[in-house]
């Protein structure tokens, strides 16, 4: 060994061994090895709403089929139809209380590649229904608050942000703008984006598109209709079956329902609707790209 080193290319050798060795640690840790990490803050879930329903309410008889759900305190109807040659599942939802859309970790931590199946995430969490978030543990910038509470407040550059304030309202911002003090009030922030509508309005071109898929794609997304009044859209795509949308045909089908607001979330492989203990849509991001893609979070009502 030693007269190897001794020889001119040896050091130059082991300096490239070393280099390499350190990137592919880097890359392992940013892609692949699980990292539950510290949060940024916190901030105290003030929100009180909903908090004085009666037991005898609660309690009340739910009335479930394959496409609704009716308790006292949340309604659903889910629709399924075609748009521009790709199947489309619509979910109206109606709540009586301010806070009852939610959020949930993979693994019920916060973290780097901390992954689970949607399903799975949904029946840990007893949710009735529920849809992949904005996997946010694939990217280490982007706004994240998660039911009251402040994990990451690193802005991600020319990004749209959805907050959800503590009355359950919609509003967008723009991340490389915004401080961290305006999540200070928010209940759930989540940053994929773009924005679909604004006001009421389709936000997006024809042409615009988000940077990690195709113009024809799986969707998810969600949107405000009125108080406590939501709706969520998961398409299908790369199947012979369906196409999948564009952002802007996305858009569309918001602006039919009446949404004030609406956001895209990410898409693709990670597109899945649970309902009722199942998954409705066609999933393409597992094995064999025909089953569930594991994600960092879901967005759920129950």
């Amino acid at each position: 060994m030693k007269n190897f080193l001794k020889k001119p290319f040896a050091w130059a050798i082991v300096w490239g061994i070393v280099l390499t060795s350190a990137s592919i640690f880097i890359l392992l840790k940013a892609f692949v090895l699980p990292a539950p990490e510290q949060v940024a803050a916190e901030t105290k879930n003030t929100s009180t709403a909903g908090s004085s329903q009666s037991s005898s309410a609660k309690s009340a008889e739910v009335k479930s089929t394959a496409d609704s759900y009716e308790s006292a305190d949340l309604k659903i109807k889910i629709t399924e139809k075609t748009v521009d040659n790709t199947k489309v599942y619509i979910a109206d939802i109606q709540t009586t209380s301010a806070n009852a859309l939610k959020s949930a970790f993979a693994q019920n931590t916060y973290g780097r590649n901390l992954k689970e199946k949607t399903s799975a995430m949904a029946a840990e969490n007893s949710a009735v229904l529920a849809i992949n978030g904005d996997y946010y543990g694939f990217r280490s910038t982007g706004f994240v608050v998660r039911n009251g509470k402040k994990y990451r407040d690193t802005a991600s550059d020319d990004t749209e942000a959805l907050v959800v304030d503590k009355n359950g309202d919609f509003s967008i911002i723009d991340e490389s703008t915004s401080t961290a003090a305006a999540l200070d009030d928010a209940e759930q922030v989540f940053s994929f984006g773009p924005a679909l509508i604004k006001d009421g309005k389709v936000s997006v071109s024809e042409e615009e598109e988000v940077s990690q898929s195709m113009n024809s794609n799986p969707r998810t997304a969600i949107a405000q209709i009125g108080k406590n009044h939501y709706a969520i859209i998961v398409s299908e795509g790369r199947t012979e079956e369906s196409q999948g949308l564009s952002l802007y045909q996305l858009a569309e089908v918001f602006e039919s329902l009446g949404a004030q607001t609406a956001y895209n979330l990410d898409g693709g492989g990670s597109s899945t609707l649970y309902f009722n203990g199942k998954v409705l849509n066609q999933t393409v991001g597992g094995a064999g790209s025909s089953q569930e893609r594991e994600v960092s979070d879901i967005i759920y009502f129950k």
